[in-house]
């Protein structure tokens, strides 16, 4: 027993120092690209019809560090500022499955082929999904769907609480290693344990090559909420296990774009017929890529072996892999306690003090408390979006948001609850509210 802990400890330690100095980079850049190219920009950016749109959304989504998650509120913001449902639908496509920092994790465990084409991959069902949309989706209502209220939230309001460089810093630090972190240690730990556990090739007669090992990966992948970096080394144990690279790809394109929470939210905000596209286009493409992938392997495998497929643990532990993983370990440990410590409850927090404080002067009998559960958040990109979106609604003075408990906490000037709840449903999450008694009577 405790020799074949011994040996998947062994493994997930070589696992994981061989994706560290790739995925520390891949933050980096991450980090930078939330200030160069923000989530913000991007909505204002894609507004306009025809497919011109849908090729930016396509684009700008392939190395935008936003999880599987975190890219639902960008999306229905996106459509509430104006984007076009085919655009939108773009966007959902291609940002889930690539990234930076999973782009440059999967050249580090699957080798630079299975890295060139996995954006690719994304650009592509990006496009085809759009254009889709804009042929047989919905029809936009120029009315009605483009018509937007004047947005006051800092992606419009042009105001940052930091200098840019601390920005990227952080959100390359804390916010991206604490948001995937966890997905990315369970990735880990199941590449360890089936290298140390299964023979190499062991399920080879069974998933490997051919469209039904493709179509295999891909109904795997549905049900596993995965995001697009944590996912790489699991598809690549499915491939030590004997799985082809065209089915990993499958998974890999299936598991972070079809999380229950993004196809309820295109159903909602985009519509039924959008959602069946939108299925319908994750199914096809991780299909014909996967199949692609495996000939285009094959090609390259003889001309050039050694761009092959790497294997996805080195042959020993050596001091280099071993103190990228204690850097690594370093920034995730840093991420989860700074991400804990700025998270304050509502009841300590400096908004509620100061309201309390306006109460106990009296001039506070119209401050009103109003108190959110909300469901779906799983990351500070919800937390921040649910943040801003409460914070533009009338009235609010102040909003707290605290993603462990999953709820918020408003005060202001009697907000309405309804229009509260509306807001955070329009980008996709679920919230129920509670009135609370006057602040000033708190005290």
């Amino acid at each position: 027993m405790l020799e074949m802990l011994a040996r998947i400890v062994a493994e997930c330690w070589l696992v994981f120092g061989q994706m560290a100095p790739y995925l520390l980079f891949g933050f980096l850049v991450a980090g930078l690209l939330s200030v160069w190219i923000s989530p913000e920009w991007v909505e204002r950016h894609l507004g306009r019809r025809g497919f011109a749109p849908v090729l930016k959304a396509s684009a700008l989504g392939v190395p935008l560090p936003l999880c599987s998650c975190g890219v639902i509120p960008v999306s229905a913001s996106m459509r509430r500022h104006g984007a076009s449902r085919a655009a939108t639908t773009a966007f959902l496509l291609s940002t889930p499955q690539t990234g930076v920092d999973s782009i440059s994790i999967t050249y580090a465990m699957l080798g630079p082929v299975f890295a060139v084409f996995r954006p690719i991959a994304a650009l592509l069902t990006g496009l085809i999904g759009g254009a889709l949309v804009q042929l047989f989706g919905e029809r936009d209502d120029p009315h009605t769907d483009h018509k937007a209220a004047a947005c006051t939230e800092p992606c419009c309001a042009g105001k940052h609480s930091h200098h840019a460089a601390a920005r990227a810093l952080r959100y390359a630090l804390v916010t991206l290693p604490r948001d995937i972190g966890a997905a990315l240690l369970i990735g880990v730990l199941i590449a360890g344990v089936i290298s140390a556990l299964v023979p190499p090739n062991a399920l080879g007669p069974y998933i490997g090559h051919g469209l039904l090992s493709i179509l295999l990966m891909m109904l795997v992948g549905i049900p596993i909420y995965v995001c697009a970096t944590g996912s790489v080394p699991i598809a690549a144990g499915f491939m030590h296990l004997g799985a082809s690279p065209g089915a990993a790809l499958a998974f890999l394109i299936a598991g972070p774009a079809t999380n229950a929470a993004t196809v309820t939210t295109v159903w909602k905000v985009l519509g039924r017929r959008t959602a069946a596209l939108y299925l319908l286009t994750i199914a096809v493409t991780a299909v014909a890529c996967g199949l692609l992938l495996d000939w285009l392997m094959g090609a390259v495998q003889a001309a050039l072996p050694h761009l092959g497929v790497h294997s996805h643990v080195p042959a020993e532990i050596t001091w280099f892999s071993s103190a990228w993983a204690i850097a690594l370990l370093a920034v995730l440990a840093y991420s989860f306690w700074a991400g804990s410590a700025k998270q304050v409850g509502p009841e300590e927090s400096p908004t509620a003090q100061s309201a309390a404080a306006v109460g106990r002067d009296g001039a506070a009998s119209k401050v009103q408390r109003v108190e959110l559960a909300i469901g779906g958040m799983m990351c500070d990109h919800c937390a921040q979006s649910v943040h801003h979106a409460l914070a533009a609604c009338a009235g609010v003075e102040s909003a707290e948001v605290d993603l462990k408990q999953r709820r918020a906490v408003i005060i202001g000037a009697n907000p309405d609850p309804a229009t509260l709840v509306a807001a955070v449903t329009a980008l996709g999450y679920s919230a129920t509210a509670s009135p609370q008694p006057p602040v000033s009577s708190l005290v």
